[in-house]
């Protein structure tokens, strides 16, 4: 007899997902990297930069120039899009117009297809072709000078775009005013991003457009500053009390090899997801440690055999000891490292081999090792387990030293 499958009967059908409540996170989109908070923390400084360069341009009508620089994660893509927000409020609340357009020029790597978006902000569904690059600008002319519009461009990524198709239209943006009817109130501003200096990819010709002295590097963020950034977007996507100030630096210390707040963010969230699927109350240190694992992790089963025995054990204290704990000190994990050894019938080294075990296990990046700081009293070495859960490390061990 032939079976007949119902809808719910094929492997993968979604009627057998648990729909599980989300208990932990209350707001996924304050996570994605598109979002951007009211208040950038720790960006006062190039935001007020910003505005002291760009007001001219509504006060005055001139055509401005910036650009800013800083490795992925600096928060110069957020800095561009705030900016631009609270700008046009600022100038609204003066009577005049300002429009923005931000350009991806990873996807958008031609001059007309940088144009093509600008143009949308003001004549949407423009067509994609029929059209050169120079009348596409006398366009975008005749829309700034019937509105009275002051419009700021921000070309993202902007490397790849000149890379492709050189700076023509980065030069023809940034003289934009030169034709300008006497008169008449408009201007286009210009923020350029990158992660490389913009002067070591424009011609001269364009460079010399620019200000030097228009340009902003961002730094990497600080383990403090990373903190911060975690805290508020604590505040802004989870429910209250899911998350405690150790797992907020502990977040932060985890990212500040990277001094990346993208990642910081991302790590957060994943251990948020972790906490929820495990139906806990709130997250903890194995749900960041599961975060980093599946992000970017450094131990592997290789690294774990080349250790000697001695560093094996240092290894399997810490892991026990560090299953409820973001932070130990030494102290502690001497304790763990000694009973270890006890029940694998080694001697333990004394305290000065015992710290050249950790200074190596920190070297290869199997262990965190920093100063004492919040909670802590005095100067006291503090121990973190960043990149592995600690009974996934454990189990590992055992597995790699011959005992089940």
């Amino acid at each position: 007899m032939k079976t007949i499958m119902r809808p719910f009967d094929f492997p993968g059908c979604m009627a057998g997902f648990e729909d599980r409540p989300q208990r932990i996170i209350s707001d996924f989109s304050k996570l994605d990297f598109d979002y951007v908070p009211e208040k950038l923390v720790h960006r006062d400084g190039p935001m007020q930069k910003l505005f002291s360069v760009m007001r001219s341009s509504v006060e005055k009508s001139m055509n401005q120039r910036m650009a800013l620089t800083g490795a992925v994660g600096t928060g110069k893509s957020s800095i561009a899009k705030r900016f631009c927000l609270d700008f046009q409020e600022w100038a609204s609340k003066k009577g005049q117009r300002v429009e923005f357009a931000i350009v991806n020029c990873r996807s958008r790597n031609t001059s007309s297809g940088a144009m093509l978006k600008i143009l949308d902000r003001f004549q949407p569904n423009f067509p994609d072709r029929g059209f050169s690059t120079a009348e596409m600008l006398e366009i975008l002319r005749k829309h700034l000078v019937k509105g009275s519009v002051h419009l700021v461009v921000v070309l993202d990524e902007v490397n790849v775009l000149i890379k492709k198709s050189g700076s023509d239209l980065l030069y023809s943006l940034s003289r934009f005013g030169d034709e300008r009817v006497a008169g008449t109130r408009h201007s286009v501003s210009l923020i350029l991003i990158s992660q490389q200096p913009v002067n070591e990819f424009l011609d001269a010709a364009t460079l010399s457009t620019l200000k030097r002295t228009n340009q902003i590097a961002l730094g990497k963020y600080s383990q403090k500053e990373l903190a911060d950034i975690v805290r508020q977007r604590v505040e802004l996507a989870f429910h209250p009390g899911t998350v405690d100030d150790e797992i907020v630096e502990f977040i932060a210390s985890v990212s500040s090899e990277f001094g990346d707040a993208r990642f910081a963010i991302e790590l957060l969230e994943n251990a948020g997801r972790a906490a929820n699927d495990e139906n806990a109350d709130s997250v903890g240190p194995e749900h960041v440690r599961a975060a980093k694992a599946l992000t970017y992790s450094v131990v592997t089963e290789s690294k774990l055999t080349s250790l000697d025995r001695q560093k094996q054990l240092v290894l399997l204290g810490i892991s026990r000891m560090m299953r409820k704990k973001a932070f130990a000190t030494t102290g502690e994990a001497e304790k763990a490292y000694a009973l270890a050894c006890e029940e694998f019938g080694q001697k333990a080294r004394g305290h000065t081999q015992f710290w050249e075990y950790m200074q190596a296990l920190g070297d290869m990046g199997l262990i965190g090792l920093g100063m004492s700081g919040k909670g802590l009293v005095g100067k006291t070495s503090i121990i973190t387990l960043p990149d592995i859960p600690a009974k996934a490390l454990e189990e590992k061990l055992l597995d790699v030293m011959g005992r089940k």
